[in-house]
């Protein structure tokens, strides 16, 4: 057995690949000529939904009037100004006491027009599970950090920076083999995205 293994490895290891050289990545990728409507446009098609406001003040308005926060009973914010949270999330040492949170509102990095995927990490958020526990979530994103392309992306975040970050793209949803769509499966049952423009 050790015998054919070795002779196996021994093949392969004789077989010299210099293999192929790497893409250049310098290209003209993806722009569109209203990056705010096509991500409005991508974010509602996977279910979520783009607000765009002039300011932090304009966020908490439509939060009011949005009814699964006005509907929340337990309430999270770590955006000043926008929303409130009606526990004191600082006292929390354990992330499984967060499991009842019904609505969050948390700072993106970035968003992404051309698939409406938002870039979040660890940065202001005590717990990475808010991101994913909450009933509905909602994400405030500067506009001015709302780039074209996943290639612009990408070359913004800067993965290793933070211990957590990842691409959220509207609410948790998955489809069986009869096409049967579930809406907030394995997180968030809704996802708004407020793309704040102070121009």
């Amino acid at each position: 057995m050790a015998d054919s293994r070795n002779e196996v490895l021994s093949r392969i290891r004789s077989r010299q690949w210099d293999g192929l050289a790497a893409p250049d990545l310098n290209q003209a990728w993806t722009r569109y000529d209203d990056p705010q409507h096509q991500f409005a446009e991508t974010l509602k098609m996977v279910g979520g939904r783009c607000v765009v406001v002039n300011s932090v003040e304009e966020a908490c308005a439509d939060l009011r009037h949005f009814e699964p926060f006005a509907a929340a009973k337990k309430t999270v914010s770590c955006v000043p100004g926008v929303g409130c949270s009606n526990f004191d999330l600082a006292s929390v040492t354990d992330p499984h006491l967060l499991e009842d949170v019904d609505f969050a509102i948390l700072p993106g990095e970035l968003a992404v027009a051309e698939n409406a995927a938002v870039w979040v990490t660890d940065q202001n958020v005590p717990h990475r599970v808010l991101y994913f526990l909450p009933q509905h979530l909602a994400l405030v994103v500067p506009v001015a950090r709302l780039m074209h392309n996943m290639h612009e992306a990408l070359a913004e975040v800067e993965p290793g920076r933070r211990a957590f970050g990842c691409f959220l793209a509207g609410p948790s949803k998955t489809a069986d083999i009869e096409q049967s769509l579930v809406i907030g499966a394995h997180g968030a049952r809704s996802l708004t995205v407020y793309l704040v423009d102070p121009a």
